[in-house]
């Protein structure tokens, strides 16, 4: 049974990877909302387990959430997922997210019982998700409602973890804090695009990825103003602090990088300079969030 579980992790849902990026967004979201509530200091133990330990399931749900609604199109394209292959069923991870959905509302009723409407919030919208908005067909027709409308959820979850500061505090929601939401929807399309841009070698039948949808060049240009909107909006964020200039420093070196890898990617698309793209993602979020978070309270320490 272990063993079952540690290859479905590592094959669908790596959980140190998932876990250390998870915990730089929550560590991000609860640190620049004390910080745009005036408060200088490192986040309370109590309100940053609550706040990491809730935004994991709720990226765990959405992968169960996923396996469920891609289930019959996995079957018939991708057979060699661990759920199609037998690995696990439905029904065990329907009781993992039922597991995942108590343990959050206990956390939230621990920290502060108000937490739990917000909490529901996520829930229905994530909920939504996994029905395609009861609009599949539409949506399966139109990739780019598709992505923003699924993309709304990292706000959702980042207008949580940042809750677990400024409504445990007693105040409302800080002025500012809107671009820490805006970052946190271009930098969910930076990664959902990322991870789905492929070397032709690599497309699959059945497998909708940007690159063939848009071709890929517009899914390299997508990816790249993807992350310039969200550098935008993590230095307006950064602004409301007085701290622009560190990050400016940061985002500014990862947009070259990131430059460099899709000109690389497009005059030679081999898979190791796909993959090149999709790391690239996953390390401009978590030092987007790092930067946000960990480099203000050093910068002012």
């Amino acid at each position: 049974m272990a063993n079952r579980w540690w290859i479905y992790q590592h094959e669908r849902f790596p959980v140190l990877t998932h876990g250390l990026l998870i915990a730089a967004f929550s560590f991000s979201a609860v640190s620049v909302s004390s910080l745009l509530r005036g408060r200088v200091a490192l986040p309370e133990a109590r309100t940053l387990l609550v706040a990491c330990l809730t935004t994991f399931l709720f990226f765990l749900e959405l992968r169960i959430a996923d396996e469920f609604k891609d289930f019959a199109e996995d079957a018939r394209y991708r057979p060699y997922r661990p759920v199609p292959r037998g690995l696990v069923t439905l029904k065990e991870l329907g009781r993992v997210g039922l597991a995942s959905v108590l343990i959050q509302l206990g956390l939230a009723l621990w920290l502060d019982p108000a937490l739990a409407l917000l909490l529901l919030l996520t829930w229905a919208y994530l909920g939504l998700m996994s029905q395609e908005f009861f609009i599949p067909e539409w949506l399966k027709k139109r990739p780019v409602a598709y992505l923003w409308t699924h993309m709304l959820i990292m706000p959702l979850i980042v207008l949580y973890a940042t809750a677990c500061d400024w409504l445990v505090a007693g105040g409302g929601a800080p002025a500012g804090l809107i671009w820490i939401l805006v970052a946190s929807f271009f930098n969910g399309v930076v990664i959902e695009i990322g991870r789905k841009i492929r070397a032709p070698e690599d497309e699959e039948r059945g497998v909708e990825t940007y690159t063939f949808l848009w071709g890929r060049g517009n899914a390299v240009l997508a990816w790249l103003a993807a992350m310039l909107l969200a550098a935008v909006a993590a230095l307006l964020a950064a602004h409301r602090i007085g701290l622009t200039a560190p990050l400016l420093g940061l985002l500014g070196a990862l947009l070259i990088a990131a430059a460099i890898s899709a000109w690389s990617f497009l005059h030679h698309p081999m898979t190791r300079r796909a993959k090149l793209i999709e790391h690239m993602s996953g390390l401009w979020t978590l030092l987007t969030y790092l930067g946000l978070g960990a480099t203000p309270l050093l910068w002012r320490f």
